[in-house]
């Protein structure tokens, strides 16, 4: 199978295989009006199988989640069919919105329009805590 080369655009590569859909959906990308490429399972040197997202538009991505979601995604911005910029994407210090506090006595289940902001505080595990209660939420998760 053959997917195009892309003119103007950015390409998320060395996403981990069979979570392309999860940050196509989380990203919404499907609300873009330009043609985007989710090819999963691709042969890869590095991982073995990888997912590739290729977005034929440059589009303003939130580089936070996506690397919460998986930090080994290299995000590739693509010029006049050059690669303008690569972005190799690690665990975000903070992140807002993306993990829900499951602390019942948390003030962010009580002021509903309060955001879940959560801080990194293992990054060798992946653990992030609520800034709130300092609840610990894991990656994964969610």
């Amino acid at each position: 199978m053959v997917i195009g080369q892309i003119e103007n655009g950015i390409v998320l590569d060395h996403i981990t295989a069979g979570r392309g859909r999860e940050i196509y959906d989380i990203l919404e990308l499907d609300r873009l009006d330009c043609m985007v490429a989710l090819i999963k399972n691709a042969d890869s040197v590095k991982m073995g199988k990888k997912d590739i997202i290729k977005v034929n538009e440059v589009v303003d991505l939130d580089l936070d989640v996506i690397g919460y979601l998986d930090p080994g995604i290299t995000v590739n911005v693509i010029r006049d069919g050059k690669l303008a910029k690569r972005t190799r994407l690690a665990l975000p210090r903070r992140v807002c919105g993306v993990i829900r506090c499951r602390n019942p006595r948390c003030i962010t289940s009580v002021e509903q329009e309060l955001e879940h902001v959560f801080r990194l505080s293992d990054s060798e595990e992946g653990v992030y805590r609520c800034i709130y209660c300092d609840t610990r939420a894991e990656r994964g998760a969610e």
